[in-house]
């Protein structure tokens, strides 16, 4: 491991270039990862104290690349290969049964799996969003309409508190963030985030700086910028607002500045998983056949990976094969194209979507989201802009909900991958909405008034109204 030398970029930070990106676009080959286990297996660790800090049941940060250890602190990267870090956990020995039942009555929040969340045990009494348990909808009108003869669900994420999933991964930084004793927020954003981290931040008593995309949705710039903190916009893409995100906190200007998708990655990514946790609890503690989840950085796709994979080891779900999809809009695509050409490696690429919350042109979990489509059989595909419009449109004629452009695109590709053979409907399937049309309203904008009429009863009948 230690012979293969990462390009000097490759430590500016994660996202969308640097540690999290360029070594293991650059340097770290497909079969470097699937020897990464047998590699855990043998590195020899740096040796660990116990934590200093309360968060719960996390022990320690691990690079998923060489598993070699590090103590609990604000890092995003191994100094050992530069690999990304995730949290290691000591779960305990509790009986399945017995977890099971503290979960069920715990709160209707992402607190219930606290136990399995780096979050101190109490963390449900601090002043935070409260995030997650959001419905799980039987889809079956939208799943009559695609030929499905298996339950089709819709995770519909846009009621968490700010209208997205990123409330979710925000809520466990934020834990991080008090427990390094860091004074503001940041992130790096493609709207979402920014809102949510705003939001955290004042319920949370932290000062907040976040930074977008300068052409961002009007909905998103209004929805992160309300909550009184610091808004900034960056001449640029999301690659260019991650790249100056790295480049200050590693300056003085950025002293203090808990940066939820940099140096809080790994405590920030773990929220991911609440989603995989609530799906399973929410079927009757069993795993989806297939699931149907939307890529930007592929954090989300490989955290609930994760998550499952953990349910199955403490033995909460039994274990059974599941098929995972990812899903990608055309116009920033590379994770689907290397995808498709059989590639290890993804090639950036400058986004031209209409979905910007997913316009990631260099995803850092990009190769890892590969390896999961094809370990699990599943796919990654992607559709056209007039497809994510007719997908957002189709999902709210059958469903009524109204879903910003990320799940049209999940939604699009849900249709095509039945279409085109890939995912089979007769399998039980779940598809992730991960947040609200209203912040995304220019997609359809021609979605309005079906008549205007004068108030009376002829006008209506001549209107063609009267049967409908």
């Amino acid at each position: 491991m230690k012979s293969r030398q990462p390009s000097r970029s490759a430590v500016t930070g994660p996202g969308g270039t640097g540690a999290n990106s360029v070594l293991w676009r650059d340097r770290v080959t497909g079969k470097m990862r699937r020897e990464a286990s047998a590699i855990m297996a043998t590195a020899t660790p740096v040796p660990v104290s116990a934590p200093t800090v309360d968060l719960g049941p996390a022990a320690a940060l691990s690079c998923r690349e060489c598993g070699t250890r590090f103590p609990l602190g604000p890092s995003f990267a191994c100094l050992e290969c530069f690999g990304p870090l995730e949290i290691a956990y000591d779960f305990g020995s509790a009986e399945a049964e017995e977890l099971r039942k503290q979960i069920e009555s715990g709160p209707a929040s992402i607190w219930r799996y606290a136990p399995l969340l780096p979050v101190p045990a109490d963390v449900a009494s601090k002043p935070n969003l409260n995030p997650g348990w959001t419905p799980l909808v039987k889809a079956d009108n939208l799943g009559r309409e695609l030929g499905f003869t298996a339950q089709l669900h819709i995770k519909d994420d846009s009621g968490n508190p700010t209208h997205s999933f990123k409330d979710r991964v925000v809520a466990c930084a934020i834990e991080a963030a008090r427990a390094f004793n860091f004074t503001t927020l940041s992130c790096s954003s493609t709207g979402n985030l920014a809102g949510a981290v705003g939001a955290a931040a004042a319920r949370a008593g932290f000062k907040s700086c976040v930074f977008i995309p300068h052409d961002l949705e009007q909905g998103k710039v209004v929805m992160a910028g309300i909550y009184g903190g610091e808004l900034v916009g960056i001449e640029g893409n999301y690659d260019d607002v991650n790249r100056f995100c790295s480049e200050l906190i590693g300056d003085p200007a950025g002293e203090g500045w808990g940066f939820v998708n940099v140096n809080l990655r790994p405590y920030y990514g773990e929220g991911s998983k609440t989603l995989a946790y609530e799906i399973c609890e929410q079927l009757g503690w069993r795993l989806p056949e297939q699931i149907v989840i939307p890529i930007a950085s592929g954090s989300q796709l490989t955290k609930i990976d994760k998550g499952l994979q953990e349910l199955i080891k403490l033995g909460l779900v039994e274990d059974r094969p599941y098929k995972i999809f990812g899903a990608q809009a055309e116009g920033c695509s590379p994770v689907s194209a290397a995808f498709k050409a059989g590639h290890d490696v993804i090639r950036p690429v400058k986004p031209d979507t209409i979905a910007k919350s997913l316009a990631i042109g260099n995803p850092a979990d990009g190769p890892y989201v590969l390896d999961i489509a094809r370990r699990t059989g599943g796919a990654v595909e992607d559709v056209t802009d007039a497809e994510v419009v007719a997908a957002i449109k189709l999902l709210a004629r059958t469903e009524g909900i109204f879903a910003e452009t990320a799940g049209g695109v999940t939604v699009g590709v849900l249709k095509k991958l039945v279409e085109t053979g890939q995912l089979d409907p007769a399998k039980e399937t779940v598809a992730i909405n991960t947040g609200d049309g209203l912040k995304t309203l220019d997609a359809v904008a021609d979605a309005g008034l079906t008549a205007t009429i004068r108030p009376t009863l002829d006008s209506f009948r001549a209107a063609g109204l009267a049967s409908a």
